[in-house]
């Protein structure tokens, strides 16, 4: 990174308003900017070697478009600016591999799936209509027995006992597929 002045603050400071000199090199600059811009990088990041890659990226952005940046009333908030952009993009994407490594895809077997359904499709048609309606409407739809009870019409007490009655039936029918 550049020298900084003597004269200059340890912390980073706000990029400066007063027009720049045209005349100016890039390399002059570099030298008279990036300790700033890497100063204010490392407070926004935490981390040393991420705040020197970001501020180096963002002065080589500047260095590709120097002819239009050295024209600009103020470059050094233009450095600012694309670093900051350079940070926002990098947390996103850190933040979207880490949510990508966190919680993997699960596979799913698609004709297992297709079978399962199939399995409860035919058990729930061995039910009678009673027994169907109490299973779909609290495990299924997840009523409580009481709300299921009102629905149809019943007792909770009898909404719990058709539901025993029919998970058993599903037992006996998932054996059955296991034998």
């Amino acid at each position: 990174m550049g020298m900084m002045g003597a004269d200059s603050a340890v912390g980073p400071e706000a990029p400066s308003t007063e027009p720049f000199e045209a005349a100016v090199t890039f390399e002059e600059f570099f030298r008279g900017s990036s300790e700033r811009v890497f100063r204010a990088l490392w407070l926004v990041t935490g981390n040393r070697a991420e705040a020197e890659e970001i501020t180096q990226d963002a002065f080589l952005a500047a260095w590709e478009r120097w002819d239009r940046v050295s024209g600009m009333e103020n470059p050094t908030g233009y450095v600012f600016r694309t670093a900051m952009n350079l940070f926002h993009k990098r947390y996103r994407r850190a933040r979207l591999a880490a949510r990508k490594i966190l919680r993997p895809a699960l596979r799913v077997d698609e004709f297992e799936a297709a079978e399962d359904r199939e399995v409860v499709r035919a058990t729930l048609a061995t039910l009678t209509p009673r027994q169907r309606a109490a299973i779909v409407m609290t495990d299924l739809l997840s009523f409580s027995s009481e709300e299921a009870g009102q629905v149809l019409g019943i007792r909770a007490g009898t909404v719990r006992s058709l539901v025993a009655q029919g998970r058993q039936t599903f037992r006996g029918a998932l054996e059955g597929d296991d034998a």
